[in-house]
């Protein structure tokens, strides 16, 4: 830190004493919400969701959460993580997180922003160990060593960063739009189709009068994967790609991201384009495509399309649950090659499948590009917190567009 008039100061010289929550159990009905650890996410809090307690009238003013207010998960997977309290609803905070309330000489939003920069988070993971249950708690809260800019540099240190948060946000909406949509857009093409046909009711349920339902060998060649001799493998380039699921898999179907290690004496093989299914493992059901010729190992099947590739590939990959479900296995799920075979797909005309892929491709391509948004924005956001956290970059050298409270 080498900015003239910043001091750094221990968190309870700017905050008031760290308070633990009220011990309660949650009730469909109450006096007051009942904020827990898991009401807390990722998009914040939706009130509506959290559910009440019975707070006494003379506790209540002890344990009432208000603007400002900072909350902490003290145990769990979520310990360290924090939370800026802003406009509750009548409310009062758990047992399980800690609340810190700031003093006049620091803003509550440049703390909240602090407690997600890697500074805080080294000084909390360095003192977790000091503590039998490896959480955070008031003692730690107490020590944490924080920078203090004068106060209207705070401010607008958190409003830039704010900025970019809110549109990391809108980002994240966008994101649950569009997977709401493609949700709804599967089952109503899938059973509906695209004519506004009769519909007949089959083994996979109900589809258009015109389609046919048939096996997955019928509509498409399936490689099953063999795994080549382990001494084969190489992470340097050599050889052939290897795909040899399960943990190439993201968690979005068809997200085009598979990585591959390499082998020098590849066995079967798939090609650019195919729809790459995983048959063992957690991830069993998962699919992606083939970026180009590889080696594919036992934890896999390739399945290339004898109609319109992309249709299958979105049609197999909206039927991810039913293919897991049909794993067996005692350590993990595992689908055979006649398995694989006689799953039913429903098969429209040539020319609808067409139709129908080309419509779903374009929300996957919108999706990718939601995705690769937000991934900058969170890069960005990461570098201005660090920067701006460490006076490496001060608010009065930045461009005025991060200074306009904008997300487009």
């Amino acid at each position: 830190m080498n900015a003239a008039r910043w001091r750094v100061a221990s968190l309870e010289e700017v905050c008031e004493p760290p308070q633990y929550g009220y011990t309660a159990s949650a009730e469909d009905k109450g006096n007051v919400r009942f904020l827990r650890i898991t009401d807390i996410t990722e998009s914040g809090v939706k009130w509506p969701a959290v559910p009440f307690c019975e707070c006494p009238s003379d506790l209540l003013p002890k344990y009432q959460l208000a603007s400002g207010d900072i909350v902490f998960a003290r145990i769990g997977a979520t310990t360290g993580k924090s939370y800026l309290i802003t406009n509750p609803p009548s409310s009062v905070f758990a047992s399980y997180l800690i609340r810190v309330r700031c003093k006049s000489e620091i803003d509550p939003a440049f703390l909240s922003m602090f407690f997600r920069s890697n500074d805080y988070w080294r000084q909390v993971d360095a003192q977790k160990d000091t503590n039998l249950k490896k959480g955070v708690n008031g003692s730690i809260l107490k020590t944490l060593r924080v920078p203090l800019p004068p106060l209207p540099e705070q401010r607008k240190i958190a409003g830039v960063l704010g900025v970019v948060q809110r549109a990391m946000e809108q980002q994240e909406r966008l994101l649950a739009l569009t997977a709401e949509l493609k949700k709804a857009l599967l089952h109503q093409l899938f059973t509906a189709g695209l004519r506004g046909e009769p519909q007949k009711e089959t083994e996979i349920g109900l589809v258009p009068e015109s389609w046919e339902v048939k096996r997955l060998e019928e509509v498409a060649l399936i490689i099953m994967g063999q795994s080549p001799d382990g001494d084969s493998y190489n992470v340097d380039g050599t050889g052939v790609p290897l795909i040899n699921g399960p943990v190439e898999f993201g968690p979005n179907p068809l997200s085009k991201t598979l990585e591959a290690k390499f082998t020098t004496r590849p066995t079967k093989c798939c090609e650019q384009g195919d729809l790459i299914l995983c048959v063992r493992g957690s991830t069993t059901g998962r699919t992606n495509i083939a970026k180009g010729r590889a080696c594919i190992g036992r934890g896999v099947a390739a399945i290339r399309a004898t109609g319109n590739q992309e249709y299958l590939n979105q049609f197999v990959a909206s039927i991810r649950g039913r293919i897991y479900a049909m794993g067996t296995g005692t350590t993990f799920p595992n689908v055979s090659g006649s398995q694989i075979r006689e799953i039913l797909v429903a098969v429209p005309p040539l020319k609808v499948q067409s139709e129908i892929g080309s419509i779903l491709a374009s929300i996957d391509h919108k999706h990718e590009l939601l995705e690769r948004k937000h991934a900058s924005l969170t890069a960005l956001f990461r570098t201005l917190l660090h920067q701006l956290m460490t006076a490496e970059l001060r608010v009065r050298d930045l461009d005025p567009p991060l200074l306009s409270d904008s997300t487009e």
